[in-house]
């Protein structure tokens, strides 16, 4: 079994794919390395001397500086290298990129929409204006089962803190993300339900949400009736039956959109996971499909791969902006743009913000940047997109929910139970993990670490996600019934 990985020709680590103990003698590329310390699994190890302020090598690209002489042998980690990241940069537009061969569309079974959008799932959803009414929603929710069908794949109210006492773009934060999901191709039908006095105003709301069908969104102001649950469940009904009209019919995945996310990475995610899925990507994109990669935080020390795949001057301009952006949110509230990785990711092996989003990146394959999207906006042209939005795993995915993806593949080395609004694809790096949490985890990617090869891999990847878009396979965390709904807030609360 193969002891040590290492990723690139340039780097002067490998990553260690079993636990290893001091005076271990590892062979990698007909070079004997004696182990100077017990490390386990997904850890680096230093392949030569590097002396101290020298680069530290993975992926072929610096992860940051040895912060003292390392030795062959060596653990490569926090107590030996620091990060290079913290100022905001300039860049200049190196296009490096390959459009790629167009191939024929496979098909999927999806639900078309009078819009023209495609659905992978038909669920009537009950969307909260404002905080206030959550378990009014949910009330309404329950009671409103009675008027399920084998047509619809369920009825479902997200609740949120937000909607009231907020000001500027926090206000408007909650209202985008709020019009993505009325707008979302996964609902069949959609009531709004508002509070009355709230900030978030319905009609305020309808500005932002823009042209919508009238038969399939609804709406309800609690505070204009005496019995505000009564009224509701009359509009479930019609709500249901609008929905219930729907039915499964062959589509191209070119219709498909999907969301790129990881959380709880390890040493092995830049290696098994995040290629996986960024191979889907460019599989997906060359049949006319489109995906979204987000989190900007962890492009930090990877960002140029991603300028200089954009498709012209006008997107890099808009990358460039993306990322010094989030730069100034950091410093304007005086945090290290550094500040990461977690705990749990330096636990995995992952030791710099550079080594983590070096690996985090793969996730968008090697696909032209077609579209860079603001928090909240909604995808609207084929490819691959960038989206403005925080590490966080609910604030992201929902991000990319509101942004239009049917569905989120969500990489993860240590594992996470949580969904959003629409099916969360877990994709194990390990496949201890993926043994040990089988109720979590939907793929498991680490099978590319015990000999299988990438082209096979992928190929039952992306006929595996054709299953769960075609409703003949749930993700985990559908069955887990776990879809929770995170806005991000950058101000005042009044």
């Amino acid at each position: 079994m193969q002891q040590l990985i290492k990723i690139h020709p340039k780097d002067n680590v490998a990553v260690a794919v079993c636990s290893l103990k001091k005076g271990d003698v590892v062979e990698i590329n007909e070079t004997k390395i004696t182990i100077s310390a017990d490390v386990t699994a997904g850890q680096k190890i230093a392949l030569n001397d590097i002396h101290k302020a020298e680069y530290v090598m993975k992926y072929g690209f610096p992860i940051g500086l040895a912060s003292c002489d390392i030795f062959a042998g060596e653990w490569v980690h926090t107590h030996n290298v620091k990060s290079r990241l913290g100022d905001l940069l300039e860049y200049q537009y190196k296009p490096d990129f390959e459009t790629g061969k167009q191939e024929k569309s496979q098909e999927f079974l999806g639900y078309k929409r009078p819009n023209g959008k495609v659905g992978i799932r038909n669920e009537v959803w009950i969307i909260p204006t404002v905080g206030c009414v959550n378990a009014i929603a949910k009330s309404i929710e329950d009671q409103s089962k009675q008027f399920l069908s084998p047509q619809i794949d369920g009825i479902f109210s997200y609740s949120h803190p937000h909607g009231c006492s907020q000001l500027g773009d926090d206000q408007l934060f909650t209202q985008k993300i709020l019009a993505g999901l009325i707008d979302h191709p996964n609902a069949g039908a959609v009531l709004v339900l508002g509070l009355g006095c709230e900030n978030n105003q319905i009609e305020d709301l309808k500005k932002v949400l823009g042209t919508y069908d009238e038969e399939r969104v609804k709406f309800l102001v609690c505070q204009e009736y005496e019995d505000e649950v009564a009224v509701a469940l009359d509009i479930m009904k019609e709500l249901c039956e609008y929905s219930a009209q729907f039915h499964r019919e062959l589509c191209p995945v070119d219709r498909l959109v999907v969301g790129l996310k990881c959380g709880g990475s390890d040493g092995f995610s830049g290696i098994t996971a995040n290629p996986l899925v960024g191979e889907f990507s460019n599989m997906l994109i060359a049949q006319g499909g489109t995906s979204i990669l987000t989190e900007v935080p962890e492009m930090f020390g990877a960002e140029t791969l991603l300028m200089n795949r954009c498709i012209d001057e006008e997107i890099f301009t808009k990358t460039v902006g993306l990322i010094n952006d989030f730069k100034r949110y950091f410093m304007r509230y005086g945090q290290k743009v550094n500040e990461n990785p977690s705990p749990g990711n330096k636990a995995g092996g992952i030791t710099t913000l550079e080594d983590k989003s070096l690996g985090c990146v793969q996730k968008g394959g090697t696909a032209p940047v077609i579209d860079v999207l603001s928090y909240g906006d909604r995808v609207h042209k084929r490819g691959l997109n960038l989206l403005t939005a925080p590490g966080n795993d609910l604030v992201a995915s929902t991000a990319l929910a509101a942004a239009g993806a049917n569905l989120i593949l969500f990489t993860t080395g240590r594992g996470t139970p949580f969904g959003c609004p629409v099916p969360t694809v877990k994709i194990a790096s390990n496949s201890e993990l993926a043994s040990r949490k089988a109720n979590w985890i939907d793929f498991d990617a680490g099978k590319l670490l015990s000999g299988m090869d990438m082209k096979s891999v992928s190929n039952q990847f992306f006929e595996f996600i054709v299953e769960v878009s075609s409703g003949n396979q749930n993700a985990k965390s559908e069955s887990l019934d776990k879809r929770d709904l995170a806005i991000f807030k950058d101000g005042v609360t009044l």
